[in-house]
């Protein structure tokens, strides 16, 4: 251990001796591929042996690659290794510009759904349309929709209270209840925007991120269905009894209508989806519905609906609404920074070379870009346990390895599904929603592992399948 921490010290303290001890030329056709797979191994390291925060483990990283590369973009007459430390820092910006205004009033928006009590009578409202008999289908629905502009640990945390007052009631299901929770909130955490993963991986991809909204939502129908269905099959075979006591969710006094209730998700969503729509009917889209349908500005109304339903609720003033702010906000500022340092690290690994690289090795060899793009985001996310890290770092290799995606035969959006649920294959141990989940619902870790941890890899594996045989069918290349 101490061995590999001290060669990795060394491999970013001095890259001369890194090529000397891998024996390699920088000019090799070869040289990205030890890049890539060194930049992977140290993530991991840092990550999960050091316990390294990501947003410093990732920026590291990054300078590292930069340093290894054999060219760097920059300023003619500048010394490499400054580019090696410019460069990273000009990405990380150029991320967090294009990301950070939507993920601060996504936290915003979330804050002010649970505050409110828009959240609760959304999963209220649907428990009294599907009835007793079909709470999982309830549970299921919210999941999906509230995870959407809310982190998968708050949707958590809000809806297994109802579970275990669900399952105390009937004497049955606990096991059915907490999967459909987790099968409808993982799916959408990963897949759609304007979660952190999902957003960076449409920017990187160049992707129109309406596009990605609507296809993220329906290419995770069929998976949710699924993973209710798994739950029932778990619920049937595991005798797993309510261990915790953590009651029903409290009764709020007063909350916001249904419709004023999922407005503040619903109204971006269309904005956003309505500028795509109208773009592939091949139709020239309006000016005002390309500027409410800009994702900033859609975002922007949806908060501003959100806060004012906080506000008019609980009969807040204008200071103590900006104040309550300031924790959602606090909590997108860590989001937004490891976000934009996986997309220098994603942007450096593309200026490693490491496209040309693999177009050059692979010349004649067939390699499908769908299976290849899963696979990357799987193993990520086994190995480190990060979804954001995940999709982000899957995401950079597979657009420097298509480029525009013109070639690949299909649209690049199955490209972009392949990662969003490669980046759900195995949640464990180094995951941190597998503790949330375990804790929570006071599984044992075992009894997490043949739920939680099965379902998150059933509804990887097929999603993979759902996404090869659209991309057969409807290529829309």
């Amino acid at each position: 251990m101490c061995f590999s921490i001290c060669l990795i010290c060394v491999f970013i303290l001095n890259p001369f001796l890194a090529i000397f001890y891998l024996h390699l030329d920088m000019s090799s056709i070869y040289w990205p591929f030890a890049i890539l797979l060194l930049a992977i191994l140290i993530v991991v390291i840092f990550i999960t042996r050091l316990k390294m925060h990501p947003f410093i483990a990732l920026m590291l990283t990054a300078i590292m690659v930069g340093l290894l590369s054999a060219q760097l973009p920059g300023a003619e007459g500048q010394h490499h290794w400054i580019r090696a430390v410019e460069l990273p820092m000009k990405e990380f910006g150029a991320t967090a510009g294009k990301i950070a205004w939507v993920i601060g009033l996504a936290a915003m928006i979330g804050m002010a759904m649970m505050e409110s009590g828009a959240a609760q009578r959304i999963v209220r409202s649907l428990l009294a349309a599907f009835g007793e008999s079909r709470a999982a289908w309830a549970l299921l629905i919210s999941g999906f929709v509230l995870s959407i502009p809310v982190f998968f640990d708050t949707v958590f945390f809000l809806l297994i209270p109802l579970a275990v007052a669900l399952a105390v009631k009937t004497g049955k299901n606990f096991v059915l209840y907490v999967i459909a929770i987790c099968g409808g909130a993982v799916i959408t955490h990963s897949l759609v925007a304007p979660t952190p993963g999902p957003l960076i991986m449409a920017e990187t991809l160049g992707i129109d991120l309406g596009l990605t909204i609507i296809a993220g939502i329906l290419a995770g129908i069929i998976p949710s269905i699924i993973a209710l269905w798994i739950g029932k099959r778990q619920n049937d075979r595991l005798n797993i009894p309510v261990r915790v006591s953590l009651g029903d969710s409290a009764e709020l006094m007063s909350t916001p209508s249904l419709f004023m209730s999922v407005l503040p998700i619903a109204l971006p969503v269309v904005l956003i989806g309505m500028v795509s729509v109208i773009g592939v009917l091949g139709d020239e889209v309006p000016s005002i519905i390309q500027f409410l349908g800009n994702k900033n500005i859609a975002m922007a109304l949806g908060t501003m609906i959100a806060l004012w339903s906080w506000k008019s609720v609980r009969g807040l003033s204008y200071e103590e609404l900006w104040r309550a702010c300031g924790q959602p906000l606090e909590i997108a500022g860590i989001i937004i920074l490891i976000t934009s340092a996986g997309g220098a690290f994603g942007a450096m690994i593309k200026h490693s070379g490491i496209g040309a690289a693999i177009e050059a090795a692979t010349s004649h060899v067939q390699i499908h870009y769908i299976l290849l793009a899963w696979l990357i985001s799987a193993v990520m996310k086994t190995a480190q346990g990060s979804t954001t890290v995940a999709v982000i770092t899957a995401s950079s290799i597979m657009v420097a390895l298509m480029g525009s995606g013109a070639e690949l035969g299909y649209h690049p959006i199955y490209i972009y599904l392949a990662i969003g649920f490669g980046g759900g294959f195995i949640s464990w141990m180094n995951d941190s929603g597998f503790w949330v989940v375990s804790k929570m619902s006071g599984f044992t870790e075992k009894e997490a592992l043949q739920t939680w941890t099965l379902m998150f890899a059933c509804i990887s594996v097929i999603g993979l399948i759902e996404v090869l045989l659209c991309s057969f069918i409807f290529p829309f290349n």
